[in-house]
């Protein structure tokens, strides 16, 4: 019993001295599996290499970084717009186009409607304790605005019908008069509104247009080049998707800003029927002083 545990003790002592030196080689073995040389040349050999390798993976971990980061660097708005189709390109420079036109139209728009809300506000003001229209003018003086277009209508008026006994005739002619001030008032305050309209309902599918040019483009260059490597992919999909940006950006603003002028035009249309309300008010005062057709020239004078 004794033997055979010496020889069992013995054996496993011998396989663990083997085993040994072993473990070594077969741990350098991923980091040089190429090394064939002999015993004496193996440890010599196997530091470079290991070296080499190690500073070999780095090195090709970093070559496609390198070469994928200038890549996604260079997907700019400007070099996209560069590097896009000359449809594409057309799209681009249309949707800016209308974008400058659509924040021209509202400074332009909001100067001229705050300068005549003012003046009327002004003239309003001006007139509120006139007795009669030739006293309403005197207030008023030379100042351009509707309430002095229409006083000059009425008092017209007032003169034309010189001599007619009809004064609900001369007031029906004159609010005749009043009603088409007020339209070409509208008409002009309007201006450039259907600018906004237009490119607030077309510059989004103008923009699809490009944006589907752009996708057709790249996939005709997706199947010359036979990849679909997202780094081929990509610069071509977003150039064509900067056209539908670009839409974007040139058709909300126009739907904001037609959408508030609507709201201010409104109110200073509302200014403009009182101010025609005012005058109204005038003429009939004028004609109850009158007491008949046959002094009309008074009361307009």
């Amino acid at each position: 019993m004794k033997l055979s545990k010496i020889r069992l003790i013995t054996a496993a002592l011998l396989s663990l001295a083997l085993a040994a030196p072993v473990a070594p080689i077969f741990a350098q073995q991923p980091s040089a599996p190429a090394v064939t040389s002999s015993p004496a040349t193996q440890p010599s050999a196997a530091a470079p290499d290991t070296t080499g390798s190690t500073q070999a993976l780095p090195s090709s971990g970093a070559t496609p970084n390198g070469s994928v980061t200038p890549g996604l660097a260079e997907l700019s708005p400007w070099s996209m717009f560069l590097q896009a189709d000359i449809v594409v390109k057309a799209v681009m420079v249309g949707l800016a186009l209308a974008s400058v036109i659509t924040w021209t139209i509202f400074i332009a728009k909001k100067v001229e409607l705050g300068r005549a809300r003012w003046r009327l506000r002004s003239a309003l003001k001006q007139i509120s304790e006139a007795r009669s229209m030739s006293e309403a003018q005197l207030a008023l003086g030379d100042k351009t605005s509707p309430l002095s277009m229409l006083l000059s209508a009425a008092l017209h008026e007032a003169r034309l019908s010189a001599g007619l006994t009809s004064d609900e005739g001369i007031k029906e002619r004159a609010a005749s008069s009043f009603s088409e001030i007020v339209r070409a008032e509208s008409r002009h305050m309007r201006h450039g509104m259907g600018f906004l309209a237009t490119i607030g309902a077309t510059a989004p599918f103008i923009g699809l247009f490009g944006t589907v040019w752009g996708i057709m483009n790249s996939f005709i260059g997706i199947s010359k080049s036979q990849t679909t490597n997202l780094a081929v992919v990509a610069p071509g999909i977003a150039e064509a998707l900067l056209a539908t940006a670009i839409g974007l950006v040139a058709a909300i603003p126009a739907v904001i800003i037609y959408n508030h002028f609507s709201r201010e035009i409104k109110v200073y249309l509302e200014m403009v029927a009182r101010a025609s309300g005012a005058a109204g008010r005038l003429l009939s005062r004028d004609l109850d002083r009158s007491h008949g057709g046959g002094r009309h020239v008074r009361a307009a004078e």
